[in-house]
């Protein structure tokens, strides 16, 4: 029996205690912890695909949207037994054991933690230190919107295609575009991440007036940002289907290619993603059929090296001094000193 102001869900023949379950968690729209969570038991199959056998990093908000909220990376006292970990590594060199959900009642005893969004590592539990996604963040500056990254996103594509690779597409939950590509695990993520900065930098080839790889905000301009450095260890994108702390209650959702340029954030959130997701099920299923190559991608990189002089770019500031790494002094702060 759950306590008083419990309830008890069954989430594919276990059992998940939800205390609190008229907490606020969206004041703007009234949605409450059992809304959350009759959300996430409605798409659980998709936001599992996105999770599964994945280390996660909660994004908890304990007192809803509008209250303080902290990322917890160390899998919590308490937790399920049935619920797996991995160990995996920070830039630091220190070592953190997470949870790595393989079923839909791990999803639903995160939300009773007060878990909004779930960010899992594009790695899995067996091999933690080989990427099988890469994962392409597609970031409007400001003075640029959803749209304008959606611009950027079809060119993506047919980039994508000229290497052999197949991308699918989901909103950020803002104003962005995120584009996974699963790849086999054989590439570190220093490598990976160089197929991210190779095909950022073909991207402002590509469309110059728009696209910008400039790590620094002063340097980008009015363009959309292919973040790179989401493919640096520790980094995490929102994963499919995960809600975010946005007051209408956004969902990050998988779209397929023909309906991104109609597509808005707005339209999908708590209320309409569950239908959505009952008619059509989860639009990138057969993500998990596919793993490709990054040969081509790293062919072009070693070109891009040779003939134009291209190295790496900076990592997140949070990283330690990578070999090749260029300066990550601000370049105002450079010029005046």
């Amino acid at each position: 029996m759950a306590g008083a102001g419990a309830v008890e869900l069954d989430v594919a023949g276990r059992t998940v205690r939800l205390s609190h379950p008229d907490k606020t968690y969206y004041p703007e729209r009234g949605f409450t912890k059992l809304d959350v969570a009759q959300y996430y038991l409605a798409v659980a199959d998709g936001v599992l695909r996105g999770l599964r056998d994945r280390p996660t990093t909660m994004q908890r908000f304990p007192d809803g949207v509008e209250g303080e909220f902290f990322y917890q990376k160390r899998a919590p006292k308490g937790m399920p037994d049935w619920l797996p970990t991995a160990r995996i590594a920070f830039p630091s060199g220190r070592f953190a054991d997470e949870m790595c959900p393989t079923e839909p009642a791990a999803v639903l005893w995160a939300a009773n933690l007060g878990c909004l969004t779930f960010h899992p590592w594009p790695v899995r539990r067996a091999d933690t230190e080989h990427p099988d996604e890469l994962r392409i963040d597609l970031d409007p500056q400001p003075g640029t919107d959803f749209a304008d990254a959606v611009r950027v996103a079809h060119d993506l594509r047919e980039l994508l295609a000229d290497h052999g690779l197949r991308g699918w597409p989901k909103t950020s939950g803002g104003r962005g575009v995120h584009v996974y590509v699963p790849i086999r695990p054989r590439w570190t993520f220093t490598e990976v991440r160089r197929a991210a900065i190779t095909l950022a930098r073909a991207l402002e080839r590509r469309m110059p007036d728009l696209v910008t790889s400039a790590w620094w905000k002063e340097e980008r301009g009015t363009k959309v940002f292919v973040d790179y450095n989401q493919m640096a260890r520790d980094r995490t994108i929102a994963s499919a289907y995960s809600l975010r702390a946005r007051p209408r209650a956004t969902v990050s959702t998988p779209l397929r290619w023909d309906e991104l340029s109609d597509a808005a954030p707005e339209d999908f959130d708590l209320r309409t993603v569950p239908p959505r997701f009952a008619e059509l099920g989860d639009v990138h299923a057969d993500m998990a059929d596919h793993a490709f190559g990054l040969e081509s991608v790293l062919e072009l990189a070693d070109r891009q090296a040779a003939d134009e002089g291209l190295g790496d770019l900076p990592y997140p500031p949070d990283h330690p001094k990578m070999p090749g790494e260029p300066s990550r002094v601000q370049p105002s702060r450079a010029r005046k000193a």
